[in-house]
């Protein structure tokens, strides 16, 4: 199984790349696209060059990739895609062949994390209405599309890991979750700037507080992207109340 994890930046997205990395029987790949992303957009983002540099800037390469078998001969392929990496012009025919599923995180709370790495962020940064555009198109394909939500991962990782397994067909590995200190051997060269703090984890980490406040710039994104994020909040596998309080 190939599967194709969709999240905006700042949204727990490694965390759980590392989570399913953790299992014997998958191959993970950190953001297949952000070379050819970078290249397509002209964005400066830090370590652009490097990132240039190793990455494949062909997207059309990247695809044939995202349907092919593990490099390292795993069933199972993780791949942890950014939304907004997908550009217009990209081609997604091979979105038919693999498994979707949808990483979600409140806009106040991915903006408040990703303005400390990449200054004034917009909307086009943070992947949400590229995201609710995929779920839109994978769905009208009548493929299956999950959705799960980063605070009810951290509200009860192994519950709301159990019910993502359940919906992909799989069985569930109790090494989803912890993972060794400091990285993956499948992190991307841009790791040294963005993952700082998950490289220090060895799980999730607990429920999270109140929302952020946020600069006026920062509300008014968040105010356009909450749209996208309540459209496909309602489709987010259930986390338990008696999860909720544990």
């Amino acid at each position: 199984m190939n599967i194709a994890m969709w999240s905006g930046p700042r949204n727990l997205s490694t965390a759980l790349m590392y989570s399913f990395g953790a299992r014997g029987d998958f191959d993970v790949w950190d953001e297949p696209f952000y070379a050819a992303y970078l290249d397509r957009s002209g964005r400066d983002h830090p370590m652009r060059d490097a990132i240039l540099d190793h990455g494949e800037v062909n997207p059309a390469v990247v695809a044939r990739r995202c349907i092919a078998s593990t490099p390292g001969g795993q069933p199972h392929f993780y791949q942890k895609h950014m939304s907004q990496h997908m550009l217009p012009g990209i081609d997604r025919s091979w979105f038919a062949e693999v498994t979707h599923v949808f990483l979600i995180r409140h806009p106040a709370r991915v903006l408040a994390s990703f303005d400390r790495k990449l200054e004034r962020p917009g909307l086009e940064d943070i992947g949400f209405r590229q995201q609710a555009e995929i779920f839109d198109e994978v769905r009208g394909m009548g493929a299956p599309a999950l959705v799960i939500d980063s605070a009810d991962i951290r509200r009860a990782p192994e519950v709301m890991l159990r019910q993502l397994c359940d919906g992909l067909g799989l069985p569930f590995d109790p090494a989803m979750l912890h993972w060794p200190k400091g990285g993956h051997a499948r992190d991307g060269i841009w790791a040294a700037h963005w993952y700082d703090a998950v490289h220090r984890s060895t799980g999730f980490a607990g429920p999270e507080g109140p929302l952020p406040a946020l600069s006026e710039h920062l509300q008014a994104v968040c105010e356009a992207a909450l749209p996208y994020y309540e459209k496909l909040r309602p489709y987010a596998l259930p986390c338990p109340p008696k999860a909720q309080e544990s």
